[in-house]
């Protein structure tokens, strides 16, 4: 396993006194400060590092799947109900759903998605549509064949040498050895 060399992961620990954030410390677990404070300038996300949009996004999805809340009646017993359902939120989130704090006239100036704001779309998705989009198959891999190698078939050899001969139904044939 490697890191990408492009990655960069910052940390931000709160420490707390009466309910009140009294010091915050800010470190890279990954990468560099300085280039990670460049890529929050040129996503227009702010310019210190901070955990606020994370924690925004993860409520959300705890908000909208219910196996993902903290006292949950419906715990996730397949992992592929719970990637399907996080998939479905987080699409529609981000492209049908205008946020406010991206509609402020500081951004957009009229409802905008974070896909419009990324510049991956110029409109606000319906549900409708975005559950219809047609996207490309993944490509075919090779199922992998499971159980024990199959031994080649060998021809079958016999003593005689006369070839085998298949005989129609209802022909009577006699031969001679």
């Amino acid at each position: 396993m490697q890191v990408w060399p492009e990655l960069h992961i910052g940390t931000v620990i709160k420490r707390t006194e009466k309910k009140r954030v009294v010091e915050i410390t800010r470190r890279m677990a990954h990468g560099l400060i300085e280039q990670a404070e460049r890529l929050l300038v040129l996503s227009r996300g702010g310019v210190v590092l901070n955990t606020a949009f994370i924690e925004r996004l993860n409520a959300t999805f705890r908000e909208r799947l219910a196996s993902l809340t903290r006292k949950s009646r419906h715990a996730a017993r397949r992992l592929r109900a719970l990637e399907t359902g996080m998939y479905l939120i987080g699409s529609s989130y981000n492209f049908c759903f205008p946020h406010h704090e991206l509609s402020k006239t500081t951004h957009a100036g009229s409802p905008c998605t974070p896909a419009m704001a990324a510049g991956l779309t110029d409109y606000v998705w319906s549900l409708f549509e975005l559950l219809s989009y047609r996207i490309a198959p993944l490509p075919w891999v090779e199922p992998i064949k499971r159980g024990r190698p199959q031994k080649p078939v060998e021809s079958i050899k016999r003593d005689c040498q006369r070839p085998l001969v298949r005989l129609r139904k209802g022909v009577l044939c006699s031969s001679t050895i």
